[in-house]
């Protein structure tokens, strides 16, 4: 029933994560009162992120540069490493402003019930880094589950002759629970009353 070229970016807006046919209309019909440069600016912010946007050749963050602002950072704490399975926890973390330390974002968590095993999330490159830079601690911010638990406990394992100590947020994230959709007074909290892994 639309032209077809208001059909494909109805079609294009369905490719985001959480948006239907419904919003995906909205969205479609809100673009069209568009003024010229908005549309530029929208096509070159797409384009941007397509083809300037890569991972840090050191924490696997997202950035523009080689290395990430943070990891280029020498006021942050280099004795502790934050390691998460998923790159948006660390902006959830640095828009609170809590954690000062540097990160590590490993491809996912080990699950062999799904065939993910430790040489598919990058442990190797994690275990290598934590040898060569000698932090103090290692804070694993993974979602509560039984696969962040494996994930945790295998790489503490790993590093147990390094004598690092290992610790883990603070309960109050319910299980299962996606790390970006946790209110920031609960990350905080588990962030600051992290606790050390047994």
């Amino acid at each position: 029933m639309y032209p077809n070229s208001i059909k494909n970016l109805i079609e294009a807006f369905k490719y985001l994560p959480g948006i239907g046919q419904k919003t995906a209309e909205r969205l479609a019909f809100s673009v069209i009162d568009f003024e010229d440069e908005e549309i530029e600016f929208f096509e070159n912010s797409l384009l941007d992120i397509k083809n300037k946007i890569h991972t840090c050749s050191i924490c696997n963050s997202l950035t523009e540069n080689d290395i990430c602002d943070i990891c280029s950072d020498n006021h942050r704490d280099s004795n502790i490493l934050c390691v998460v399975d998923d790159v948006k926890t660390i902006f959830t973390f640095e828009n609170m402003n809590v954690f000062k330390g540097k990160y590590h974002v490993l491809k996912g968590l080990i699950s062999p019930i799904d065939g993910i095993n430790p040489e598919d999330i990058g442990i190797s490159s994690l275990i290598e880094r934590i040898r060569k830079e000698k932090f103090n601690e290692i804070v694993f911010a993974f979602r509560p589950s039984i696969e962040g638990e494996t994930t945790a406990l295998y790489i503490k394992k790993i590093i147990e002759d390094l004598n690092i100590k290992t610790t883990r947020l603070a309960s109050g994230i319910p299980m299962g629970a996606d790390m970006e959709y946790i209110d920031s007074l609960t990350l905080e909290r588990a962030l600051s009353d992290r606790k050390e892994i047994e």
